[in-house]
């Protein structure tokens, strides 16, 4: 059955396909050079709220579990993949914790991502690093936000050399708690966690250029985060399908 979709998420692929971002709501086909993931591998999500998204913590270590993996991105993403690869037998986890930091991760990654041993290790975090700034909680600056993040990425690759670690840009839309207070420092973050990303050449997610273009085409920013930083719906799902398109230029997925 062909899938149709509105004229004006048709015009969202557009914009964001020829401004690089190459999000979309189509289906794929397969692309050459591509790795197979081997069977029994990990996927591992980490983040703050935006990737936690109200994951049930009881079910943490149940690999795949809905609950576990939240409302948000991962929850779509791991949809796609199991359903995608069934003979996989793939293990995909959520261990996003809603209000965290850099440190914050730090301080919970042997247990959190190490002991997992994630073949795939998708990591966005920066909003609560200027957001508890902004809210006099956290005296975290750009370079401290860098020096920490690329110390843990450092380490995490000296641990586990052969996992593809991938970067996601912190995002905000300019609506709700958005205002003009969050820059030019959150964009410092945003262009600090691409410099992570080529310094140990990771993939890296340009989630706010998307966010950017599917504003540009014409959809209000509250339409894919009301409050500026967590994701509708339609947010997460956006995030998911670029996510997925960016990760399967590696691994089939």
């Amino acid at each position: 059955m062909k899938l149709e979709f509105p004229l004006n998420r048709r015009s969202i692929l557009k914009k964001t396909i020829l401004s690089g971002t190459c999000a979309t709501f189509l289906p794929k086909t397969a692309k050459a050079n591509t790795k197979e993931l081997a069977k029994g591998s990990t996927i591992l999500f980490q983040g703050d709220s935006i990737t936690d998204a109200g994951r049930d913590r009881r079910t943490e270590n149940k690999a795949n579990h809905s609950g576990m993996l939240g409302r948000g991105y991962p929850h779509a993403i791991a949809g796609q993949a199991l359903a995608k690869l069934p003979l996989k037998n793939l293990k995909i986890y959520n261990r996003g914790i809603s209000g965290h930091k850099v440190p914050d991760l730090a301080a919970r990654w042997e247990k959190d991502c190490l002991n997992l041993k994630p073949k795939i290790l998708s990591i966005l975090i920066g909003v609560n690093d200027i957001w508890h700034k902004l809210n006099g909680n956290y005296k975290g600056t750009v370079q401290d936000y860098e020096t920490q993040y690329s110390n843990l990425i450092k380490n995490t690759k000296e641990k586990l050399p052969n996992t593809l670690i991938i970067i996601c840009e912190p995002f905000v839309l300019r609506c709700g708690a958005i205002n003009d207070t969050w820059f030019p420092e959150f964009d410092e973050r945003r262009a600090a966690s691409k410099r992570i990303s080529q310094k140990f050449g990771t993939l890296f997610v340009p989630f706010q250029k998307m966010f950017d273009g599917a504003v540009a085409s014409g959809t209000k920013p509250e339409y894919w985060a009301g409050d500026g930083v967590h994701p509708s719906v339609a947010g997460h799902a956006l995030m998911a399908n670029t996510w997925i398109d960016i990760v399967s230029n590696h691994f089939d997925l």
